[in-house]
């Protein structure tokens, strides 16, 4: 029998996977499943094409899943040595960052505030990976949202239901694993959504994706933990939507249905429940990481951010040995995206108090607490 995945190799196998399906999406995002098959072949695209410049090219997706992982230990350094700390405030100000290294402006309030200060005195680590400072298809319901945020936390002002705040919240499920409280994981990245996204259908997915992660690490089987997380967004308001794409895709997979004909009835994933049906039905039928993540491009929409969800799940379910070493060893940021996911699983092991000290000093350079 093969050893089961340890802990660390599922921390990485979510976040590398993420990354994987994409690199591997997003040279065929905006294209039809028929031109892809034309172009690729029966299968699909099945490796890395040219995409921004090269082969393995991560995008904004992955990027954004970053700086959340980032936001997520910058307020529990803050926590642990200030005493208090709001995190989705503390998550917003790292998605500013990452505003900055798209070009992005924020206000005047915001940029003469805390942003100023941080990027000048306590930049961190994150932001000075220079491979981040690239514009990869950011998506404009992000930008915006940000450029015209005037306080750190407050939920964004429109109606948008896009998947840019579902297909970056891995790292919540990720960060909150000693606890196995769906609520806390459901709730912390509903908080994170809401910075871009205001419309219940492009928050409530986001809930669901890190609190099934959650319960994936504490060993629930995928339909168990698809079972606690849709118990726990039936309690929200406006939750209809979500727990019918959800319950389709469940339905769909233990169908007959080919699978390009049951994604077709799921959507082409530019919204966030398509997104997260997509990705979820990908990963109930797949035989292996290879399997789903290619399921999960190879459609009509937006394969970069299916294929991110669906690698989220099946890296955190098979871990990072199950992800085709063709694919690991040319993804972009690869070494950055590992040791991030190492810092997830051991920042409940830091030493990190009020007192501080200069044994905690790296900490405290690595991810300022603000």
């Amino acid at each position: 029998m093969p050893s089961l995945p340890t802990l660390q190799d599922r921390f990485t196998g979510c976040l590398l996977g993420g990354a994987v399906g994409d690199a591997l999406g997003a040279p065929v995002e905006f294209v039809s499943r028929q031109r892809i098959h034309k172009q690729f072949g029966p299968q699909g695209i099945s490796d890395y094409a040219p995409a921004f410049g090269g082969f393995g090219v991560i995008t904004d997706d992955t990027q954004m899943t970053l700086f959340t992982a980032e936001g997520l230990l910058r307020a529990d350094v803050r926590g642990s040595m200030r005493g208090m700390c709001h995190p989705p405030s503390v998550i917003a100000h790292a998605y500013l960052r990452w505003l900055v290294t798209q070009g992005g402006e924020p206000t005047q309030e915001i940029r003469e505030g805390l942003l100023d200060h941080s990027l000048e005195e306590a930049p961190g680590w994150l932001i000075q990976q220079r491979e981040l400072h690239h514009r990869r298809a950011p998506g404009n319901t992000c930008l915006t949202a940000l450029q015209s945020m005037t306080r750190l936390g407050d939920k964004a002002i429109n109606n948008s239901k896009g998947c840019g705040g579902v297909m970056r919240v891995a790292p919540v499920g990720l960060y909150l694993w000693p606890s196995s409280d769906v609520g806390a994981a459901f709730e912390l990245a509903c908080e994170s959504a809401a910075i871009t996204h205001a419309h219940p259908s492009g928050i409530l997915p986001a809930g669901v994706l890190a609190a099934v992660i959650l319960q994936l690490l504490h060993g629930i089987t995928l339909r168990g933990a698809l079972e606690l997380a849709m118990a726990e967004l039936q309690t929200h308001a406006d939750h209809e939507e979500t727990s019918q794409f959800l319950i389709t895709a469940l339905e769909l997979a233990d169908s007959n249905l080919p699978p390009e004909q049951a994604i077709s009835f799921l959507g082409e994933g530019w919204v966030a429940e398509e997104a997260l049906a997509i990705a979820v039905y990908c990963t109930l039928v797949a035989e292996d990481f290879r399997h789903g993540v290619m399921l999960a491009v190879n459609h009509d929409g937006d394969s970069d951010s299916t294929g991110a969800i669906a690698g989220n799940l099946l890296g955190v379910m098979l871990g990072v040995k199950a992800i085709p070493s063709a694919w690991l060893a040319p993804l972009e940021l690869r070494e950055v995206i590992s040791e991030m996911a190492q810092d997830l699983l051991a920042v409940n092991e830091w030493d990190v108090d009020e007192m501080g000290g200069k044994d905690n000093d790296w900490v405290w350079e690595k991810y300022p607490g603000f």
